[in-house]
């Protein structure tokens, strides 16, 4: 019996897409929304979609805010300041994470003059508020947990200001890291809209693309099978937010390439509006598609913080 093509075909990228991933679902303090499978818009969600589960390769890439071809999404989630937020991966087959080998790192930044899911993330100025590298071992990465099933929690500035925020959690895969340009980038954005009356801002940010080099020594790095080699993180250090400003380092950052509290030196960023309407929690779905210019009905109502 024939072996058709299109079948072969489909054989060959199953090892492809299994072996890359996505931000499946992001949960705050408790309340899960669930994430669309890339390219695959099934429902509203506050996590942007992205269109392709393959990594953003090269630092310098457009797609370096959000992940590859990012759309904005519909609702924006209510969260608060020191809100926890869990954020689930999946492989391209929806199945465990593929990787164990390099950092986990969070970001934020404000939507300055609109609300997030009108927010055009290429003019973001992101300050970092969680970085996680190796286990207290020296040689295990947190990251293998999430290739375990689990999830990772950080959590959110306890002084921040209230308004729009995207925050973008960020998984480096290192496991070609030891060659140039191998270094595999999987940056997500999730929508939130923060409450409460905190008065912190980041006194500095950074730009992406922009924030990394690919000549990083995070990013590439011959030593990175080397057991109980030291592991620098890439991008600037933990903002002010987290390290001084009324508020801790979050407890997931541990481990001997856990994160540096020293703030970084920049410019502030003005806080977004905070009195847009807000989504309703759900427990499903996502954005459109940017690169089909898909269009959906806007799900949006008032909620309290």
């Amino acid at each position: 019996m024939k072996t058709s093509s299109a079948y072969l075909s489909l054989l060959a990228l199953v090892p492809y897409v299994a072996g890359h991933g996505y931000l499946s679902q992001v949960a705050i303090d408790g309340q899960a929304y669930q994430g669309n499978v890339p390219n695959n818009y099934k429902a509203p969600s506050p996590i942007r979609l992205i269109d392709d589960v393959s990594p953003v390769k090269g630092a310098t890439s457009g797609f370096m805010s959000c992940g590859q071809n990012a759309a904005n999404a519909e609702v924006v989630a209510p969260a608060n300041p020191g809100s926890s937020v869990a954020f689930s991966w999946a492989s391209g087959l929806s199945t465990n994470w593929p990787h164990n080998t390099g950092p986990l790192m969070t970001y934020m930044a404000a939507c300055t003059g609109t609300t997030c899911d009108q927010f055009n993330a290429s003019q973001a100025q992101w300050f970092k508020i969680d970085e996680a590298g190796k286990e207290s071992d020296g040689s295990t990465w947190v990251q293998a947990n999430i290739q375990q099933g689990q999830s990772y929690t950080v959590t959110l500035p306890q002084n921040i200001m209230p308004g729009d925020y995207l925050i973008r959690h960020e998984i480096i895969a290192l496991q070609l890291a030891n060659a140039p340009l191998g270094a595999e980038f999987y940056p997500s954005c999730t929508q939130v809209r923060i409450g409460g009356t905190g008065t912190g801002t980041p006194d500095s940010t950074v730009s992406f693309p922009g924030a990394y080099s690919d000549t990083d020594p995070g990013i590439l790095d011959p030593t990175v099978y080397n057991p109980g080699s030291n592991y620098t993180f890439p991008g600037p250090p933990l903002s002010n937010l987290v390290s001084g400003d009324n508020s801790t380092a979050p407890a997931s950052s541990q481990g001997p390439d856990s994160a540096s509290s020293s703030p970084a030196a920049s410019t502030a960023v003005p806080p977004p509006p905070a009195t847009s309407p807000v989504a309703a929690p759900s427990s499903t779905g996502s954005c459109k598609s940017g690169s089909k210019k898909r269009m959906f009905k806007r799900h949006v109502m008032h909620a309290s913080h």
